[in-house]
């Protein structure tokens, strides 16, 4: 066993999960459940986790309360049912060493207990989203990972302890640390009460939700004015965002619910805990308890919690006759919310008729401080824009006008495909660079200023200064694109641009030039309809394709003196791109001692025998429920097959989701040794770029493009993937990025790249709208 070890009291569904995957991670862990049927199962056959149809289980201790004869407990992570706090607590507090602690990995607000018999000193909070159910005994079905914020109770700021509680706990997912854990477990207040609702029916919650929407808007709205009360700020979690459910703008909140419901489709657990608790286990539900808290502070600070009240009424009496249970429960409340005046927008349909599409969210959205991130300062958020600044009918005539130029734009990106331009052949960059500054000029006039740095071995960057429309002292926007692509020289003889109705194809046309065509046309849209234009700064490097070695330091430079940044990069199947990895590029050789291979051969140390033993040992680095991955993509070694290889080299790729897993696979690396004493080994490279983790900023960004996007009929979603991009650089200075606003299409760096005229033109449309919003901020 490696790692800390844990004790896990309760391990039910949350717990269960959490004690499987540290154990998984090589963690010595203990679980103490009261059921005994539980901890027999798990001693006899191990902890079981389902995943579809999948079973994995791990062997781990367990024990009874009552039995249990282990050591002091340092490291308690407390997941029982809220009610079960103050036992559990009375257990665990004699046993905890001086220097433990407990973490409340629960639904509810149980830190303040907690503190009551550990002191808060031994108290940490945390926030877990995690739907999972106990199945039968020692079997737990995982419908996979959700948010999980950890950080110290009051809003401390992160301590070491909760960053190195974050960095185990990615053995189980996106982990991640907080300053602002109680904004997240107030938001999950709101759902969970909605949650609570659907328990009084036997339907799934998605379905619930949706056809009663009153009554959650109300819910929703009832908890967010007791949190205001304590000056909490709500934090958006996985599909749930949580400042779009407030009263206030309908459309918005329509919108909100419908990206919940789908995807909430999606899980593969269509019912409640609590559902499960009345329906299927016949036992007491823990909500009536944990929102406790919610209705004492509002009847101190005096506000009415009626539709709350009604459903924690309602739990009640299914706990003594779950028979009970029926959706006219629910039109019920939906009666009790309208006549207590909660205003809902009846339906999905919004003002000009159209109906709202409905998709799932593709990201886990959690905009808090992270690890390793700057912080957005109130100044710079300040600078972005809240909401459109385009009316409908404005949006719907850029789109129209763009629409009546398309041939123009599919023009321009023929011309600018025929100009090959590698990342390795400095001629064809500066000749396609010299193109560019010649079709700007055409088609933006000239700018207020331009910058052309030139480099060496790279592409040159270009920027260029674009004034905006009316007196504004706001700092500009920053256009990044990049013109290098990953083709060679001569590509284009015998894969040329090519049209076909509206798929346009050829090198480069993806990854990224037709999302520059965009960017401009945008622009001259705006300009050409008189409407708002901010003030821009247009970044072109040649060098993005290889890393931006050479244009990092500039793209920086300019992240600092704007307010945001858009990366007009390929879309990824029409979602932005909120959360990027972290991308690292090592080098590691094995240096060993040759021989002759038949004469001699003890006498010689195989560095190709050891890079096969070091292959296996990176490959134990990866952790792909955290998001990282490690691949060997290139391996040389040895000179003849007769001669005992004195040395092998192999190139790594190594991808992260979060800036602690950077931290956790940088120790990894370090920590590596020869197997054979007589081989010796030598790391190169380092991190490429850094992680981009979805922000405040970034969700803000994203929240204005959606609303932009929904006159135009579209329905924007976001999404995290493993590539990176010069959005990671600017993030990483503290500047908000939407990444992504480029082309519909793909095939990225395969002959099959491709793009479609009509989302050109879409998406044109869109950045349009984004780039006016800023106009009006």
């Amino acid at each position: 066993m490696k790692g800390d070890a844990y004790a896990v009291v309760g391990a039910g569904a949350i717990g269960g999960t959490l004690a499987h995957r540290l154990a998984a991670a090589g963690h010595p862990v203990t679980v103490i459940d009261t059921d005994a049927d539980h901890v027999a199962a798990i001693r006899a056959d191990g902890l079981t986790i389902l995943r579809g149809e999948e079973r994995e289980s791990v062997r781990l201790d367990a024990a009874t309360p009552e039995d249990y004869q282990g050591p002091p407990l340092r490291r308690v992570l407390l997941s029982v049912k809220a009610q079960a706090t103050e036992a559990a607590m009375r257990w665990i507090a004699p046993r905890l060493t001086p220097d433990g602690y407990v973490v409340s990995v629960q639904n509810g607000f149980n830190e303040e207990l907690i503190g009551q018999h550990v002191g808060t000193e031994r108290t940490m909070a945390a926030f877990v989203n995690i739907f999972a159910d106990v199945v039968t005994p020692g079997v737990v079905r995982d419908g996979g990972p959700g948010a999980f914020i950890i950080g110290e109770p009051g809003g401390a700021p992160v301590s070491e302890r909760v960053r190195d509680l974050v960095a185990d706990l990615q053995a189980w997912g996106p982990a991640q640390a907080s300053d602002n854990v109680e904004g997240y477990l107030w938001a999950k207040a709101a759902f969970g009460a909605m949650l609570s609702a659907t328990a009084l029916a036997d339907a799934p919650m998605a379905e619930l939700i949706d056809r009663h929407r009153a009554a959650m808007y109300a819910l929703a709205a009832e908890v967010y004015a007791v949190a205001d009360t304590a000056g909490i700020r709500l934090e958006p979690f996985d599909a749930y965002d949580a400042p779009a459910f407030r009263p206030g703008d309908p459309v918005a909140r329509d919108a909100a619910c419908d990206r919940l419901t789908a995807w909430l489709r999606t899980q593969p657990k269509d019912r409640s805990g609590i559902w499960r608790d009345l329906a299927v286990r016949r036992r007491p539900v823990e909500v009536t308890t944990h929102y406790e808290p919610v209705i004492e502070r509002s009847r101190r600070a005096e506000l009415d919690t009626p539709v709350l009240s009604a459903v924690l009424e309602g739990l009640r009496e299914l706990e003594r006759d779950p028979s009970g249970m029926s959706e006219a429960r629910l039109d019920a409340l939906d009666a009790l919310a309208k006549a207590a005046g909660e205003h809902t927008t009846a339906g999905k349909d919004n003002s000009d008729g159209r109906s709202a599409a409905v998709s799932p969210v593709g990201v886990t959205a959690i905009p808090a401080k992270m690890i390793d991130i700057p912080a957005e300062d109130d100044k710079r958020l300040g600078d972005l824009p809240i909401g459109p600044a385009l009316t409908d009918a404005h949006a719907v005539a850029v789109r129209d006008w763009l629409d009546v130029h398309r041939e123009a734009m599919a023009d321009d990106l023929a011309a600018y495909t025929s100009l090959e331009s590698p990342s390795d052949n400095k001629e064809c960059l500066a000749a396609c660079l010299d193109w560019l500054r010649g079709w700007l000029d055409a088609s933006l006039g000239a700018p207020e200023s331009e910058e052309l740095l030139p480099r060496d071995g790279a592409g040159d960057i270009l920027i260029r200064r674009y004034a905006g429309t009316g007196p504004s002292a706001a700092s500009p926007v920053l256009l990044v694109a990049h013109y290098d692509t990953v083709w060679s020289t001569g590509t284009l003889h015998d894969w040329p641009y090519r049209r076909e109705d509206d798929r346009i194809s050829g090198p480069g046309v993806f990854d990224m030039k037709a999302g520059l065509v965009q960017a401009v046309w945008a622009l001259r849209a705006l300009r050409e309809l008189d409407l708002p234009v901010p003030a821009c700064t247009l970044l072109l490097n040649g060098d993005e394709e290889t890393g931006s070695q050479a244009s990092n330091e500039v793209i920086v430079a300019e992240a600092g003196a704007s307010r945001a940044a858009l990366v007009f990069e390929a879309s990824a199947d029409g979602a932005v791109k909120t959360t990027r990895k972290g991308v690292g590029l090592f080098s590691l050789t094995v240096r060993g001692e040759e021989a002759h291979a038949g004469l001699d051969p003890m006498r010689g140390a195989s560095a190709v025998n050891e890079m096969a033993r070091q292959v296996l040992a990176l490959e134990g680095i990866a952790a792909p429920a955290a998001g990282t991955t490690v691949n060997v993509g290139v391996l040389r070694g040895g000179t003849r097959s007769n001669v005992t290889a004195g040395e092998a080299v192999a190139h790594l790729d190594v991808r992260v989701a979060t800036a602690a897993e950077r931290d956790r696979v940088d120790a990894a690396l370090a920590a590596l040794v020869p197997v054979d004493p007589r081989t010796t080994l030598k790391l190169d490279g380092g991190w490429n770029r850094p992680v981009f983790e979805r922000t405040e900023g970034v969700g803000r960004l994203f929240a204005v493009a959606r609303d932009c996007a929904a006159p135009l009929g579209l329905d924007l979603r976001e999404t995290a993937v493993g590539g990176a991009s010069d959005g990671n650089f600017i993030l990483a200075a503290g500047t908000p990025v939407l990444d992504g606003l480029g082309a519909v299409g793909g095939g990225a760096h395969a002959r099959s790249e491709h793009v479609t005229l009509s989302g050109m033109v879409e998406r044109s449309a869109l950045a349009a709208g984004v780039l006016a919003a800023f106009a009006g901020a």
